[in-house]
């Protein structure tokens, strides 16, 4: 899975509060079975939000996953580096 990336709400940029998300990307290199117990683990989702998530990202070639502050969308992305 690509790297996830991590993007802050435009209107707070400058601290570790506010509204960030985690964003995947579809790529070839993992199955569908991958993506789905990867989100379940990293965001603690259950399989129908996990599938939903997947199908977005396959359909449309990237899914917002995760909504939090900043530490957190850190720890979730870095979830899914290791499950890569």
């Amino acid at each position: 899975m690509s790297s996830p990336t991590i993007l802050p709400n435009a209107e707070n940029t400058s601290t570790q509060r506010g509204r960030w998300m985690v964003i995947i990307f579809n790529n070839d290199h993992n199955s569908v079975d991958e993506v789905v117990a990867i989100l379940m683990h990293a965001t603690a989702c259950d399989l129908q939000e996990a599938i939903i998530e997947t199908w977005e990202a396959d359909t449309f070639g990237k899914a917002s996953v995760h909504f939090s502050t900043k530490p957190e969308c850190h720890r979730v992305a870095k979830s899914f580096r290791r499950s890569a």
